[in-house]
């Protein structure tokens, strides 16, 4: 036998690890699918709920109306979240149409862009849930020592969807924090020893 002839259990061992990343790549591209879909989901309904969100109360005979367009954090978390939803339904046509044409390989250009917009939309996202989450907190309980008044008293039904929206959106950053991580993955495998490797069913 040459030095250069693998032996049977060599074979089965390289079979058996090469099953084992085959399984991990459909996980991978299965979950990153539905990842952004819920992205997609989230994001729609966190965007809807605070946008359609308003109630008006009558106070000291003048009615008063609160409404998202009063907060410009709210206004930053519409935006935001409407972004990633759009963004995310983009990104999952993306894995669809690579499944559909399975030929095509994942080049580092691509892989590039979409650990880049993925980073973006995860900072982003993120940032808008932490700035509206503070504004939800002063919201609800004021700040007495800085003689600010809690205004959901006032507006129950008002700060009720606001917290809907604002879950909705939580849960979408969170996911797209793993979709960050999903593409960096993606990304940084194709500097090892594998010259080109197929993600999200295959990419364009």
């Amino acid at each position: 036998m040459s030095g250069s002839e693998t032996s049977p259990g060599e074979r089965q061992v390289y079979n058996l690890q090469a099953a084992e990343m085959m399984a991990l790549e459909r996980r991978l591209r299965v979950g990153e699918l539905v990842l952004r879909l819920a992205v997609f989901g989230l994001g729609l309904a966190a965007a809807a709920l605070i946008a359609s969100d308003s109630q008006v109360r009558t106070i000291f005979s003048m009615e008063k109306r609160a409404s998202f367009t009063n907060m410009k954090v709210l206004q930053f978390l519409v935006v935001a979240n409407g972004v990633a939803a759009g963004y995310s339904l983009l990104q999952g046509f993306r894995c669809v149409v690579g499944a559909m044409k399975g030929s095509l390989v994942f080049n580092k250009g691509l892989a590039w862009g979409i650990f880049a917009g993925d980073q973006v939309m995860a900072y982003v996202t993120l940032s808008a849930v932490a700035a509206a989450a503070q504004s939800a907190v002063l919201g609800q309980f004021g700040q007495p020592e800085m003689q600010w008044m809690k205004i959901c008293n006032l507006y129950s039904k008002f700060c009720t969807q606001v917290g809907e929206g604002l879950g909705s959106a939580f849960i979408a950053s969170m996911a797209m924090i793993v979709i960050s991580c999903i593409s960096a993955f993606n990304l940084f495998r194709l500097y090892g020893g594998r010259k080109e490797s197929k993600t999200c069913f295959g990419s364009w």
